[in-house]
């Protein structure tokens, strides 16, 4: 045994001085062969004749709102499998890292690593010949307290100089609403959260007002930010109408959510504009539940609740006997159903695409678990970032723009006949996508506002 090696523990900090980044916590893992770092927005740039890579680091974790750009030669390509079982080519740097008092070159693939506990991974290549693991303690090489990390980052947070947004959803600790929070506190705005259900108004000509956990009036917001949940949509909907008559432009309006959340209202709109979709058909008495399966090419087929959402409501009658007992039982309690054409061929995919301002941002693709027919991320289902054709983004950007939603998330599936749409959805999650796609949808968002409002720093 090597009595130079040194002891360092399941975590550790790490020092980038090529990069200025002054902490950055990693998780120390054996099983790992090479390190990576998290990295967002990479682009590949060339200076004369060599590969360059441009990319961007938040070395905090649960913290969007401080950003590290970086700049460096690659040092090599290689395919990579993910943790949720995903190959792809990433990007491989080489650089010193300062770990306690040493220093020594070390490899890193840049990844996304939002999803992850720990935005470093230190993997064996970079342990070798240097240090043993002792799993049982942490930062052995070197630590350092909140307020020293803090000291740290501090000339990195910006002065608040910007607009003043609300994100009106439901729950703070939701990926999407706190990574929308951070990318408005990262462009230097002054970011509130308000729980719907908190919030409460006043209907009057000369002074409405919108008041807030026992009185507090709130006012004066530049924008609003909806992310409403469907239970709240009635109520979430009467606020933001409130919002926009006292002056504060939202994102979304009420009446384009209302829409989007009326599944048969949504359907009957796409139809009407040539928008092709499943066929899909609606009916009151359970005398036509045969001549309903039968017109939508009998089973199976997919039966939906009007205000399903996240695959939640989403049955699949695979029998004409099955569909038929579904649609009864459903009626039978007054609950209103659409039933739509089972798309077999796409083989329990779709596509999400993340519109915004009438272009498609970012999109991937949705895999149904095994046995799962619903692609959803909620129900199981792993993304994959997709190229998607020109006919697909044309159908995203046109289902969005019947609806009247500046962001909304498109589901597209592919049939034997092209790209069907299957719905839009208004307040589309982030963290899918933005894992997939390694794409800062939400700073995206943010800067939609900023050019709708003409703000300019």
């Amino acid at each position: 045994m090597n009595n130079d090696l040194k002891i360092i523990g399941s975590e550790e900090w790490c020092v980038f001085g090529e990069f200025g980044i002054p902490a950055i916590k990693a998780r120390v893992d054996s099983g790992a062969k090479t390190s990576s770092i998290q990295a967002n927005n990479i682009k590949l740039i060339h200076k004369g004749t060599e590969e360059w890579v441009r990319f961007e680091v938040n070395p905090i974790q649960d913290n969007r709102s401080i950003v590290i750009r970086c700049e460096t030669k690659i040092h090599d390509k290689r395919i990579v499998k993910s943790s949720s079982g995903i190959s792809e080519q990433r990007f491989v740097i080489k650089t010193p890292v300062n770990l306690g008092d040493t220093t020594f070159d070390i490899e890193l693939t840049l990844a996304n690593r939002d999803a992850m506990e720990f935005r470093m991974l230190l993997g064996r290549e970079a342990l070798m010949n240097r240090y043993i693991v002792n799993p049982s303690i942490s930062f052995a090489q070197q630590n350092f307290t909140n307020e020293e990390i803090l000291t740290k980052y501090r000339p990195f947070f910006k002065e608040k100089s910007g607009l003043k947004i609300a994100l009106l959803a439901s729950n703070p600790e939701l990926y999407s609403n706190k990574r929308i929070v951070e990318a408005g506190i990262a462009k230097g705005h002054e970011m509130v959260f308000l729980n719907v259900e908190q919030a409460y108004m006043k209907l009057d000509a000369t002074e409405p007002e919108i008041r807030y956990r026992g009185g507090n009036i709130i006012d004066e917001f530049d924008a609003i930010i909806p992310r409403i949940r469907p239970s709240m949509t009635f109520y979430a909907c009467a606020l933001i109408r409130q919002f926009d008559s006292m002056g504060a432009f939202c994102l979304n309006t009420a009446e384009a959510i209302t829409q989007s959340r009326d599944k048969l209202l949504a359907t009957q709109l796409f139809a009407k504009h040539d928008i092709h979709i499943p066929i899909t058909g609606f009916a009151k008495s359970p005398l036509d539940t045969k001549d309903l399966i039968k017109m939508v090419n009998g089973a199976p087929l997919i039966i939906k609740l009007l205000e399903s959402t996240q695959g939640k409501g989403v049955v699949l009658a695979e029998t004409n006997k099955a569909a038929e007992s579904v649609i009864n039982a459903f009626k039978s309690v007054q609950t209103n159903i659409l039933v739509q054409e089972f798309i077999k061929e796409a083989n329990g995919q779709d596509i999400r695409c993340f519109v915004v301002n009438g272009k498609v941002v970012a999109s991937m693709q949705r895999q149904a678990a095994k046995g799962e027919f619903r692609a959803n991320i909620h129900q199981g289902g792993s993304a994959s970032k997709i190229k998607i054709t020109t006919e697909e983004r044309k159908l995203a950007i046109k289902a969005a723009k019947i609806l009247n939603l500046p962001v909304a998330g498109v589901d597209i599936i592919r049939s034997n006949k092209g790209p069907l749409l299957l719905e839009v959805n208004s307040s589309p999650g982030l963290e899918g996508i933005e894992n997939a796609t390694g794409l800062d949808i939400a700073n995206i968002m943010i800067e939609a506002i900023e050019k709708k409002l003409k703000f300019k720093r």
